[in-house]
Parts: C-alpha cells; structure tokens; sequence
C-alpha cells in the first residue's frame, strides 16, 4: 500500500511540474540568440523572447501553476494572456555588452542601438516602445534563463499592424561597431 501511494504522490508531482517544463520548453523555442564580437572581445549578447500566443498562454498557466489557481482562476488567466495577445508585438530581451555604458536601450533616439523589426518586404518596422525591466535580477531569471550576471532585461513593443506575418519575425539590432540579426520561423 505504501507503495502504491508514493507512486501516486510521484505521479501527481510531476504532473504538478508540468506547467513549468512546458513553459520552458516553450520559451526555448520562441528564444533567439546572437552575438557581436570586436577583435577579440566579445561586444554584444542578446537573448530575445518573441511573446507569442503560445508563450503567453505556457506563462499564464505557469504563473497560475505559482499562484496555486485552478478552475476558472486559471482559466482567467489564460483568457488575459490571450487578449494581451491583440496589443504590440512584444519581446523579452537579455542584453549584455562589453562596455556597460554601451547598454542604454532605454535611452530611445540617443542609445547607441537601434532595434527594429523587418516586414515582409524587408522595411523596417519602428519600435513603439523600449523599456527598462526594473524588477531584480533573481525574479527575471527564473521567467528568462538568459538573465545572467552583467545582463539588462528589456520589454520592447512594436505595432502590430505592420506586420503581416507575425510567423516570420526579423529582429535587426544595431550599432555603428555592428549588428545582429535574429529570425523567427513559427517557433
């Protein structure tokens, strides 16, 4: 008997831990990666996490998974994650530079960078908005691996009306030293 209810235990526990395997595994697929190098050193990293349909409905189950919500709190949660869905595009970026001071996304027309997006016909699609994740680093980390030591985290926006196909995402993200270019291809 007493086996049978550990097992039961077992099975339920994992079961419990499929909310957050599954929403890794999601971010790992809607994640693109690319790096910058000057001479020798390494100039930028970026991590960037397209927040999808997909991912935002793993995040809120989740994030209900945390909380402890089932039933219709949990479905609550889902529903909200999908009507996000029909605002901004919206990305989660983890950027880490060489120079500190070169790390100034949030600085707009006057950061080193520009980020952008490329349409169907390769124009550049203009950011709506870049701001400056000001929850810590910890918290970060444990919705975005990406976030390591020396690492700023972003939420940028852009209008979703000028993309056609948002399946086919091109990030482009550059400064005078270089740039780099991050596709999605339906995650």
């Amino acid at each position: 008997m007493k086996l049978i209810t550990f097992i039961a235990a077992a099975l339920l526990a994992s079961s419990a831990c499929g909310g957050s395997n599954d929403y890794e595994r999601i971010t790992n697929t809607w994640t693109r990666k690319g790096e910058m190098r000057q001479r020798y050193q390494e100039a930028l990293t970026v991590a960037v996490t397209f927040k999808s349909l997909q991912w935002r409905e793993a995040f809120a189950r989740k994030t209900a998974e945390d909380r402890g919500l089932e039933g219709p709190a949990l479905d609550q949660q889902v529903a909200k994650a999908k009507a996000d869905e029909a605002g901004p595009l919206e990305f989660q970026m983890i950027v880490v530079t060489w120079d500190r001071r070169e790390n100034d996304l949030d600085r707009g027309k006057k950061s080193v960078w520009r980020v952008s997006l490329l349409d169907d016909q390769g124009m550049e699609v203009v950011l709506a908005a870049i701001n400056k994740v000001k929850r810590p680093d910890y918290i970060i980390r444990a919705e975005f691996p990406e976030m390591k030591n020396f690492a700023v985290a972003y939420v940028v926006r852009f209008p979703r009306d000028k993309i056609t196909d948002p399946a086919k995402l091109r990030m482009h993200m550059s400064s005078p030293r270089g740039g780099v270019r991050l596709v999605w291809s339906g995650g």
